[in-house]
């Protein structure tokens, strides 16, 4: 990596983040401008990373000994009245703490927490920090009139918040917003459909910036890769269900998890043309079951065309050729500008290599047991169902489990879903009679310790008995307000978002706050 970058966004994993990792990327960026050439040379060298990827998954060079899960969050900044703070760049300096780093909006920062194992304590470790991490974090953003917020999208969140001059002053990102852009050809359109209706256009990336969410790395072993990375599709829509909250953008209630419509249409880099010709949209569910996590890089380099052709000058084979790893910085840039909502990372530390699925359906919050009880579930369906000998996707039809997904997004904790052997079922009733109980089976076959594993994932099953969720309490809540006292729209969600930061800091579960006028 160039020194010029730093950290970015890896911090120990160098972790391949919600928009792109930027490996090669130096000062000189903000004035780059790509040639036919650099494209052409760009397509030959992830060709070339993916031949030597190719050999290394066949000689079983992967770091797959000590298995570890990662976790990032992605941060919202509010005022005292509950409006977003656009001031990252001075929250970041006041905080002065690597692991708090920029993201796309001014009202955006990330935090990324050291790998843990998933054995004793593991999950205990994770929750630790990040609640240590944030009281330090919120209290020296509040000497800005600036205070934390971990949820999926903002609230009282407006379209004058998300213009091209709220992106985030990093080079990185007004290149990327030039680049998808010029590949579309044309303004952004995000038109979402739920209780209300959202219509409106964008001339930027800057309505992503909405989008804030948690991923969860696992590592594992190239040859369980696709087990894995299978499973985490499965369950891909029980966990936005039960996870949901982001029913509101620029004041209308949408979807009860609004962010997956919004990243998918504010990232679409394909006019009216191309999406009407069948052209795979960068914001990707998949298609498919797979093999092998080669499967995933080899559709990368076939279907999508290069939005970044960074190239760097290390050739690859001549490096795995001597003996040492290989970075393949082209082919994991590339793989960094193709959002699938369960990512394959291949990364390089102290000069091992290893894998990882990094889950990404989720959004943030509410509170960090939340965001841990949500982990908890993921860990252990994921290892559950990979360790099953009649695998469950061998049941189900790929085009199912995307179907579960958006269905979930839509209706959240409501929801209704397909499942081998029981056909459409609430949700909350699979979760409950089926999946807890692979959970907690999952998680005794991590090593996770009884006392936590109990404690996680009885948030999870109070949450099915309760109905409640991030985006339920925001709605009821709201619901409320306007109903028994005489406010409007965004004065009752300026005081929703009071509550729920107040609600969050106490690190009591979601379904335990209360509804009130």
């Amino acid at each position: 990596m160039p020194a010029a970058l730093g950290r970015v966004e890896y911090a120990l994993w160098r972790v391949a983040l919600a928009w792109i990792t930027l490996d090669g990327m130096g000062k000189d960026v903000e004035s780059t401008e790509f040639t036919r050439a650099d494209r052409a040379r760009f397509r030959q060298k992830v060709r070339r990373c993916l031949d030597v990827f190719a050999q290394m998954l066949s000689e079983s060079r992967f770091d797959a000994d000590r298995p570890m899960a990662g976790l990032e969050i992605e941060l919202n900044l509010v005022d005292g009245t509950g409006d977003p703070a656009m001031r990252n760049a001075q929250v970041l300096a006041a905080i002065s703490d690597p692991a708090f780093q920029t993201e796309l909006g001014q009202f955006n920062i990330e935090i990324n927490l050291a790998p843990q194992r998933l054995g004793p304590g593991g999950l205990g470790a994770f929750e630790r920090l990040v609640r240590a991490d944030l009281n330090e974090a919120e209290a020296k953003a509040a000497r800005l009139d600036a205070h934390i917020v971990m949820v999926g999208i903002l609230p009282t969140l407006r379209a004058q918040h998300t213009s091209a001059a709220a992106l985030s002053a990093n080079p990185r990102y007004k290149l990327l917003n030039e680049q998808v852009l010029a590949a579309r050809g044309e303004d952004l359109e995000i038109n979402i459909g739920g209780v209300e209706r959202l219509v409106a256009s964008a001339d930027s990336i800057a309505p992503e910036s909405a989008c804030t969410s948690v991923q969860y790395h696992l590592q594992v072993a190239p040859d369980d890769f696709a087990r894995f990375w299978n499973a985490s599709q499965v369950i891909a829509g029980v966990q936005v269900a039960l996870g949901a909250n982001a029913p509101y953008l620029f004041g209308k209630h949408l979807w009860a998890e609004t962010r997956i419509a919004l990243f998918e249409q504010a990232t679409d880099t394909r006019p009216d043309e191309l999406k009407a010709q069948g052209v795979r949209p960068r914001v990707w569910f998949g298609d498919r079951w797979i093999t092998s996590i080669f499967d995933l890089f080899e559709e990368n380099a076939q279907y999508f065309s290069a939005l970044l052709p960074l190239t760097d000058p290390e050739d690859p084979v001549e490096v795995l050729a001597r003996g040492d790893i290989p970075e393949l910085h082209e082919l994991r840039l590339h793989n960094g500008t193709v959002y699938r909502w369960n990512r394959p990372i291949y990364d390089v530390v102290n000069g091992r290599p290893h894998l990882r699925v990094e889950n990404r359906v989720l959004p943030a919050g509410p509170s960090v047991v939340d965001t841990m009880a949500n982990g908890a579930l993921y860990f252990g369906l994921a290892r559950a169902l990979a360790d099953q000998d009649r695998p469950l996707w061998t049941q189900m039809s790929f085009s199912a489990a995307e179907d579960n997904f958006h269905a979930a997004a839509r209706n959240g904790i409501e929801a209704r879903v397909y499942w081998p052997g029981v056909g459409e079922v609430p949700v909350t009733e699979l979760v409950l009679r089926r999946l807890l109980p692979l959970a907690y089976e999952g998680l005794d076959s991590w090593g996770v310790d009884p006392a936590e594993r109990d404690r996680l994932l009885g948030v999870i099953e109070q949450r099915c008995i309760t109905g409640r969720n991030g985006a339920t309490w925001q709605v009821e809540t709201v619901r409320a307000l306007e109903e028994s006292t005489s406010v409007d729209r965004l004065h009752a969600l300026r005081e929703m978002v009071g509550r729920y930061r107040e609600h969050m800091h106490t690190n009591e579960p979601v379904h335990t706050w209360p509804i009130s006028p």
